[in-house]
């Protein structure tokens, strides 16, 4: 596999946890904890639980993700 692949899954933020990580919910009712991407952090883009977020993941450790987009 290359470095770009990556798993790009819609979810929704169910809990915040402390140095910006989150609890979400994926569309099959896994929960993983997911931080926030650089850019996001970089515009002061806030995330509060009941977002809807999308989540990219990486197919070696399907436990954690970046956050890359709010809804």
């Amino acid at each position: 596999m290359a470095k770009e692949d990556k798993i790009t899954l819609d979810a929704e933020v169910t809990e915040a946890l402390p140095d910006a990580m989150f609890k979400v919910r994926l569309q099959n009712d896994q929960v993983i904890i997911a931080y926030v991407s650089g850019k996001m952090r970089k515009f002061f883009i806030r995330i509060l639980p009941g977002d809807r977020v999308t989540v990219e993941m990486s197919p070696y450790d399907m436990t954690k993700g970046r956050i890359i987009y709010r809804y």
